[in-house]
């Protein structure tokens, strides 16, 4: 343990203590965001993404001990365990330097090598190794002919067959050749000079046809260099069959390193083992070093994009809910028609049809009588327009159609992305079974306009499309990686035990699937829940559960005025003896102007005497103070509104030096799609983020964030708008 744990430390360049008190609440069954936000004081304040690392990382390090030890039984049990190996594997860092060790010992299949081995060809291929033999080749390898003393069965079998010095000088060497090819020393060393000297290569496999990968057609680049977006693009294009793909290594240098190592000086066998090299490298080495080394690329990459996905998740998830407002959803089509769905304040669907305001119909007096007709008997508010097909020209007929209403009415583009997952799910069905499938899309796009993380946490993560490549990458990883932000975010922000729908609280820390449909079921039977406690009614959540969960569940109109706060009930005690001290009750939370009186209090709190009168950790009480000071905040309002609009934008509009407003859609490796009202999202190059240098995109935006920039490039036969934020 206090290695794995020392190991973490460095990586996470954090104290040893603090890994093991975090590692120690894991294995005891303790989720991710309860430690983040109730255990900071054990932990010494790590955050979720640090105890998410720390979560994956302890799980590779043990699963690496693991086969260590597997290794090791492995050996020892062929009776070639020494103590060379047990350092060599003692040290190793990663699962590939661990295979790497035990390649020579491995079962293997058949090879020539294990075929030479059968024949007795070992003792000649040791001599030859050695060189010091001053006797012909020849004239040994004629000791080693079996072919006479085979039964007649036998020298049928040429697997078996020594027939001339040629056949068993042959045999030797390919015994040489697999073991410099399981030599882990060299495969280490031909590994590092690749990563250092190599190139990745790219060619077409048709030159004259057209594709994404053009790019590609003649392309190079070292791979200490190469980005994880062009690895992957490089990937897809080869599974594609329109690349073909090879690892150029500086072969001189890996072959003159093993002769060096092997050969001691000129003798009768330096030619024999220096073909013998040769044809290690190329048969055996090259190809396995090949597939270890794009699996390796391969595997980076997809961490990254993973990361990525997974910050552009959050940030979409974590978008500031538009409250109060009536909300019209607007599903852009062209034949099939655009899908209309009206939900109020509370997301409660008022009404729905369909208009066909687009091509073929182009009916769009028709839609706009039908719409405004909406518009004033439900008192929309907002138009809320899903950005897929036909949404521009949807944008530019809302923007055409809210001038002729007498109502403030805006509207607003918002991602679709896996609203089609949504309306088909067996979870849609089950809220509305006598909906049209085509309908839902309409309401959920309705609805992620008010509150974007209710909304989106029913659809799979990976659905909502925010990233590079995910469908490529690791899906097993991703489907991890995404479930931890959705389960960060939602318990981030807390939410509604009494309004939530089963798939929002089966988020919640310490709360499944059956919990949460339980906890929905025991609102219906029972009516709306007066305090937390009251959850342990609920069947199915015990003392556990209800240790994970009470505090990121609110009650907003309860017994208890803490319960609109994360304040956790395990705290309870400690927030009323502040309130106390300060001249407050608890109750005062709900009166606007005792709360006003209370945060100028709250402000002259010395947190380090009162938390060791209080018998808290500093850490819990700056917590404490910071919800009592705005209880039932939601913390999603610091995020940037959405841009409402009220007209709309023609590529044709566009002119270079132009400065519009845009809403940051997607940030990948190389930069950030930004919606900025033309029907194509204008690109920023990460050359044009910022006048300083830029690693990476993320460091400069997020995705929802709201953003100036500048039109520098505009290619109309592409549809493509280049942008910069130097502006």
């Amino acid at each position: 343990m206090n290695k794995i744990a020392k190991t973490i430390s460095e990586e996470l360049q954090v104290k040893e203590a603090q890994v093991e008190a975090a590692i120690k609440l894991i294995d005891e069954g303790n989720t991710i965001p309860f430690i983040a936000r109730y255990r900071k004081e054990v932990t010494g304040g790590l955050s979720d993404e640090q105890l998410r690392t720390l979560g994956e990382r302890l799980n590779y390090l043990r699963n690496l001990e693991q086969r260590k030890e597997e290794v090791v039984k492995s050996i020892d049990e062929q009776g070639k365990l020494t103590d060379e190996i047990l350092q060599s594997i003692a040290i190793a860092n990663t699962l590939a330097e661990v295979e790497d060790i035990y390649r020579p010992y491995k079962q293997k299949k058949k090879t020539r090598a294990t075929v030479a081995k059968a024949k007795g060809l070992e003792p000649l291929a040791e001599i030859i190794i050695e060189q010091k033999e001053t006797r012909p080749i020849q004239e040994i390898a004629k000791e080693y002919i079996n072919i006479e003393s085979l039964s007649e069965e036998d020298k049928k079998n040429k697997d078996k067959v020594v027939g001339t010095e040629e056949d068993a000088i042959q045999g030797a060497l390919d015994i040489i050749a697999e073991n410099i090819s399981d030599n882990p020393k060299y495969r280490k060393e031909i590994k590092r000079q690749c990563y250092r000297e190599g190139m990745i290569i790219t060619t077409a496999t048709k030159e004259e046809e057209k594709s994404n990968y053009e790019m590609y057609y003649e392309y190079s680049e070292p791979l200490k260099y190469i980005p994880s977006h062009r690895i992957l693009a490089i990937n897809r294009g080869e599974k594609e069959e329109f690349l073909k793909v090879k690892i150029e290594k500086p072969e001189e240098k890996i072959l003159q390193y093993i002769e060096k190592d092997i050969i001691k000086g000129e003798t009768q066998f330096t030619q024999m083992l220096k073909d013998t090299i040769l044809d290690s490298f190329k048969r055996l080495i090259e190809p396995s070093i090949d597939r270890e080394i794009r699996s390796d690329l391969t595997e980076k990459a997809e961490d990254k994009a993973i990361k990525v996905f997974g910050q552009n998740s959050k940030q979409l998830l974590l978008g500031a809910p538009i409250k109060g407002k009536t909300v019209m959803g607007f599903d852009p089509a062209y034949r099939t028609g655009c899908k209309i769905a009206v939900i109020d304040e509370t997301g409660k669907l008022l009404d729905y049809t369909t208009v066909y305001p687009t091509e073929p119909q182009n009916d769009v007096e028709g839609a706009k009588k039908e719409l405004l007709k909406l518009i004033e008997k439900d008192k929309v508010d907002m138009i809320a327009i899903g950005n897929g097909t036909a949404s521009r020209e949807s944008e530019m007929f809302v923007a055409d159609m809210i001038k002729e209403t007498d109502r403030d009415v805006h509207y607003v583009i918002v991602s679709e992305a896996g609203a089609s997952v949504y309306s088909a799910s067996k979870l849609a069905t089950e809220e509305y079974p006598d909906i049209n499938v085509s309908i839902r899309g309409a309401i959920s796009i309705a609805r992620r306009l008010q509150d974007p993380l209710a909304e989106l946490v029913k659809i799979d993560p990976k659905a909502i499309g925010v990233g590079q490549y995910q469908h490529d990458v690791n899906q097993k990883k991703l489907a991890e990686s995404l479930t931890g932000v959705v389960e960060d975010s939602v318990n981030k922000v807390g939410v509604d035990v009494n309004t939530a729908t089963p798939s929002l609280l089966s988020y919640v820390s310490g709360i499944n699937n059956t919990i949460a449909k339980n906890i929905v079921k025991y609102r219906d039977e029972n009516g709306k829940l007066k305090n937390r406690k009251e959850l342990l009614k609920v069947p199915k959540l015990g003392k556990v559960a209800f240790e994970q969960c009470a505090g990121f569940l609110r009650i907003m109109d309860g017994d208890n005025p803490l319960e609109i706060t994360a304040v956790h009930p395990e705290s309870y005690e400690a927030t009323e003896k502040l309130l106390e001290k300060l001249g407050f009750k608890k109750e005062d939370l709900k009166d606007k102007i005792k709360l006003d009186e209370l945060r100028q209090k709250l402000k002259t709190v010395d947190v380090k005497n009162l938390s060791q009168e209080l018998g808290i950790g500093e850490m819990t009480l700056t917590d404490i103070i910071s919800e009592l000071s705005k209880p039932g905040r939601d913390p999603r309002e610091d995020m940037p509104k959405p841009i409402l609009r009220s007209d709309v934008l023609k590529l044709d509009d566009l002119k270079e030096g132009m400065i519009l407003t845009g809403t940051v859609r997607n940030v990948i490796d190389f930069g950030a799609f930004v919606d900025i009202g033309v029907k194509h999202d204008g690109l920023v190059h990460i050359s044009e983020m910022s006048d300083k240098f830029i690693k990476n995109p993320s460091d400069v935006v997020s995705v929802g964030d709201i953003v100036k920039v500048k039109v520098i490039k505009i290619d109309k036969d592409r549809q493509k708008v280049g942008l910069s934020m130097k502006c």
